[in-house]
């Protein structure tokens, strides 16, 4: 592994781009504690028109500042998790962005005493057009924003009902104690890391060994990883019910601006069309040539992936041709993104882990790489930079206060980048033994992120429905039901091995409750994009590019429509898995 120092410059971030030094950055810093008490002066004003737009146009001032002083601090310390100076700086940070929250806990529920029909003159207020967003999500949130003392109340209870992720967290990655197996006559210590790794490997007996050295510890402390779970899914449903919603899943998803519809269309259309799902547990069965599939063989390679190691130069060619279909001016921000050092390459001592993109206002989007050489490292590229745009796009196009997406929308350019590479690729190689590793590859990533994460969506649906109904959350009524979701979704064709019952126990998603549906939703949005793009051309591409640049600016189901995506309907849904099982029977002509 390389030194920074020997990595090219062209291929480390200028994060002067944020701060040329770190006086300047100290110097923003500094401006904080008055920007933090000019925002306590409002509170008892928020009754009149003039103080409003005074206040709402200060906290828009201030977002960019907040924004580089964070995100300086954030990247720098990516880059160097030892680096002392950017851990003092991310710490100094956190403490001010608490200070803000309690400093401006007074708005929404001053904003909520204002009459519907008060809140609907500003809302059609020209002065007030960057604001209307926020304005109608605070009439629509009306009924369910308390009074100040209330709300004061409530939010200090989260200091106790957080402890629910954070004990599983600490249990999970600090307590839990896995086995040891054997791997080509070596002894391998089991970790999550390694479980995943090893669920890779070619030996079905290694596979089995590190499935049931991994699944041990949870069996082990399932009544405990039950109450905590329990304790969790109870604490959704005290605030689901405080804040006067009719069900957790209600809260979660009008906090994201969805509709109830599009939850159910999911889990609805999933299960209507999971029988491409059993053919292909069948078909990977047949290839891997295996008398009995289990649980532990659904990862393992059914093609091996061909040796495709190349230079960042030539990953970067790969992913212009890709995305060419988006158009000339998105070339040349690709272009840009290379040019003026907006992507950290390749892995050096000390830096974190993964890849992302991180979308600065005022400045442009920084993409943290590790990158290999690989085909996988090549989408990877493609995927971050598609988060790259979608920040750009919205940056360019929105105010501050709506620039940024909405989380339900987040991996849908991602993702959308990822299908036009696949597309690109299918298309280009000539390698039968690479079309095949594409295909499959296709596949398992519909399975894990639709089906896997639709199987998941309809666990939490459960799980919350039970505690609404006064139902107990024991260990057996939750093994119970995610072993019969197991079964349902996988079908015959795999052995339901007694230990997949407690899946459900490891997942630290279920702590953020009703949010891996969005996982699925995304690709599905994605690929119908992609498929528009496609077979329409121009006119699907504009389209796209309105919904990059909308930020925030409208609910995202919405936005998702500009695209040509209706999320409210299941025609997207029965569209992808079409995909998957067209993919599938192309698979089986070259397996």
């Amino acid at each position: 592994m390389k030194t920074r120092e020997q990595i090219p410059e062209q291929y480390r971030w200028n994060l002067c781009d944020l701060y040329a030094t770190n006086e300047d950055w100290e110097k923003d810093f500094a401006k904080l504690p008055e920007i933090i008490e000019r925002a306590k002066t409002y509170k008892g004003k928020l009754n009149n028109k003039k103080d409003i737009l005074k206040m709402y146009n200060d906290f828009q001032d201030n977002t960019e500042l907040f924004e580089h002083l964070f995100c300086y601090a954030y990247l720098a310390g990516d880059l160097n998790s030892k680096d002392i100076e950017s851990q003092g700086k991310m710490a100094k940070m956190m403490a001010m962005e608490a200070k803000l929250g309690e400093a401006t806990a007074y708005v929404d529920p001053e904003m909520a005493l204002l009459s519907e029909e008060q809140l609907d003159e500003l809302i059609n207020d020209p002065d007030f057009a960057d604001f209307d967003e926020e304005l109608k999500i605070i009439k629509e949130s009306k009924k369910h924003i308390l009074s100040e003392k209330e709300e004061a109340m409530l939010a200090a209870t989260h200091q106790l009902t957080s402890n629910f992720k954070e004990i599983f967290g600490r249990m999970d990655n600090g307590d839990m104690e896995f086995g040891k197996v054997i791997v080509d006559g070596k002894e391998v210590q089991i970790s999550h890391g390694v479980y995943g790794m090893l669920m890779h490997n070619k030996d079905q007996n290694v596979r089995r060994d590190a499935f049931k050295a991994y699944y041990e510890p949870y069996l082990k402390f399932i009544n405990t990883l039950s109450s905590i779970y329990s304790g969790s899914v109870k604490s959704d449903w005290f605030y689901a019910k405080t804040k006067k919603f009719d069900s957790t899943m209600e809260m979660a998803l009008f906090n994201e601006q969805v509709d109830k519809k599009v939850y159910t269309n999911l889990i609805e259309s999933v299960n209507s069309n999971l029988e491409p799902l059993h053919e292909y547990i069948e078909l990977r069965k047949k290839i891997l040539g295996l008398e009995t599939l289990n649980m532990y063989d659904l990862y393992v390679p059914i093609v091996e992936e061909a040796d495709s190691i190349m230079d960042f130069e030539q990953a970067f060619d790969m992913v212009k041709k890709g995305l060419a279909p988006l158009g000339e001016d998105y070339q040349e921000l690709l272009q840009r993104a290379k040019d003026e050092r907006w992507m950290d390459v390749y892995e050096t001592p000390a830096k974190r882990s993964g890849a992302y993109s991180l979308g600065i206002r005022g400045t442009h989007p920084f993409v943290l790489l590790n990158f290999q050489g690989t085909l996988n490292d090549v989408s990877t590229v493609a995927h971050e930079l598609g988060h790259s745009m979608h920040s750009y796009y919205s940056n360019e196009s929105q105010c501050a206060i709506k620039s940024n997406y909405k989380i339900f929308v987040a991996e849908v350019a991602s993702t959308c980048n990822e299908i036009l590479l696949h597309n690109y690729l299918m298309k280009t190689v000539t390698d039968e033994k690479v079309k095949k590793n594409l295909l499959s590859v296709y596949l398992d990533m519909l399975r894990t992120t639709m089906y896997r994460q639709s199987m998941f969506a309809e666990f939490e649906y459960i799980s919350h429905s039970m505690v609404e109904k006064d139902i107990p959350l024991t260990y057996k009524s939750l093994c119970d039901e995610y072993y019969k979701l197991n079964k349902k979704y996988y079908g015959n064709g795999v052995e339901h091995n007694p230990e997949i019952a407690y899946e459900w126990a490891r997942v630290p998603h279920f702590y953020r409750a009703f949010y891996v549906y969005k996982y699925a939703t995304g690709i599905i949005s994605a690929i119908c994009i992609a498929n528009k793009i496609l077979t329409e051309g121009k006119p699907a591409v504009e389209n796209y590019k309105k919904f990059l640049s909308l930020g925030c600016s409208m609910d995202p189901v919405s936005e998702l429509k500009v695209a040509g995506v209706d999320l409210m309907s299941k025609e997207p849904f029965e569209i992808v898995a079409k995909s998957f099982k067209d993919t599938l029977e192309e698979l089986k002509k070259l397996a």
